[in-house]
């Protein structure tokens, strides 16, 4: 599944036709994805002028000039494709393998004043697209639990101290439950532990002091994810499996991975002397090095 740095790959490489442009027509090809598609989807997009292109977390939000915001999600195999002369175009976001452009899975399509079509592609249907008040936006069921953006000051070590307190799950899980950081994901949760030198099996209680106050290394950490994720974010997301940018351009990120994806590597932190390491967790797989991550 797409993590927050393609999602965010994605929302910029959409912005430039999409926000500011009106929709001139909405074709919406099948009655569900992941979700059933709202009711009237179509007839309530057309006419209405995209007022900005923002993201929550793993969501991508367009705010109509209605006061409504459409809610998508690209799931596991979700891409927006954007052409501006003829039916191809190109693909926004990177993936490591490459999103489908069989117009058999083209599920929504949007002409825009921008003079750009913008197509939604989903083999899998795994993602959805679902509409909200813009006052109600906090209250989604989508929304209400989420965390602290992994991107902005809300993100501290005082935020993650008071939600680690006492906590026997392993770190990894508890940067992956996202109303405590939303939008982090198993790429970049494992990125983040081996810079920071911290395993992903260790107590998360154990990096807050009795007082309740962040450890040091808990300090540290907090700056290495923002590192993680903006680094992530510049280099167009990780081509992996199904991710691709708008701009039909691959991400790169994934030639900086030290862990991610190296089971049996030299750790790059450590040489030769020490491999990379997988483990499952929660049913997802965890690379690190157990000789630097303590």
């Amino acid at each position: 599944m797409p993590e927050l740095p393609e999602v965010e790959t994605v929302r910029r490489g959409l912005q430039p036709v999409m926000e500011g442009a009106t929709i001139l027509s909405a074709e919406i090809r099948r009655a569900d994805l992941r979700f059933p598609f709202p009711e009237g989807f179509a007839a309530r997009l057309a006419g209405r002028t995209v007022a900005s292109l923002g993201r929550r977390a793993k969501y991508l939000l367009a705010d109509l000039d209605d006061g409504a915001v459409v809610i998508m999600h690209l799931g596991m195999s979700g891409s927006f494709r954007i052409a501006r002369e003829g039916p191809a175009g190109h693909v926004v976001g990177d993936f490591h393998h490459e999103r489908s452009r069989d117009a058999a899975h083209d599920h929504v399509v949007l002409t825009l004043s921008s003079g750009a079509t913008v197509t939604y592609n989903d083999p899998r249907r795994f993602g959805f697209m679902l509409m909200s008040p813009r006052e109600a936006l906090a209250e989604h069921p989508f929304f209400a639990r989420l965390g602290v953006e992994p991107t902005g000051n809300d993100l501290s070590a005082a935020h993650l101290a008071k939600a680690f307190r006492g906590k026997a799950a392993p770190l990894k899980a508890a940067l992956l439950d996202q109303s405590i950081v939303a939008g982090l994901g198993n790429i970049y949760v494992c990125e983040a532990l081996h810079r920071a030198g911290l395993s992903p099996q260790r107590a998360a209680g154990t990096l807050v002091t009795k007082g309740g106050d962040a450890t040091v290394r808990l300090e540290r950490l907090v700056p290495v994810i923002r590192e993680v994720i903006a680094e992530a974010i510049a280099a167009g997301g990780s081509s992996l499996r199904d991710h691709a940018q708008p701009s039909g351009e691959l991400g790169y990120f994934q030639h900086s991975f030290h862990v991610y994806d190296r089971e049996g590597e030299a750790c790059r932190r450590c040489g030769e002397q020490h491999r990379v390491r997988r483990i499952v967790q929660s049913g997802r797989s965890t690379f690190y090095c157990a000789a630097c991550q303590r």
